[in-house]
């Protein structure tokens, strides 16, 4: 499971990840996507298409902290498919 040290800190020293970071674990996870409208990218499990992410920002933005939340849980998802 991928965990992220700044979510759920008072300290405002830490730095959220990047879009490009939730892309590459989301990829590394078995996750396949589709380009969407604007910088918006469908990701979807490729075993189970009702696990899925929409994620929007470019590559070079900090991801918003449900962004963070909701591809955790997809990924924690899609390992319990596993099995």
């Amino acid at each position: 499971m991928v965990l992220y040290p700044w979510e759920g800190c008072l300290e405002e020293t830490l730095m959220p990840p990047k879009v490009r970071k939730l892309k590459s674990d989301l990829g590394k996870a078995g996750f396949v996507w589709e380009p969407g409208k604007g910088s918006h990218t469908h990701w979807y499990y490729r075993d189970d298409y009702s696990i899925w992410v929409q994620l929007s920002g470019n590559d070079g933005a900090d991801a918003k902290e449900y962004q963070v939340r909701q591809v955790r849980d997809a990924i924690r998802r899609a390992k319990e498919l596993k099995k």
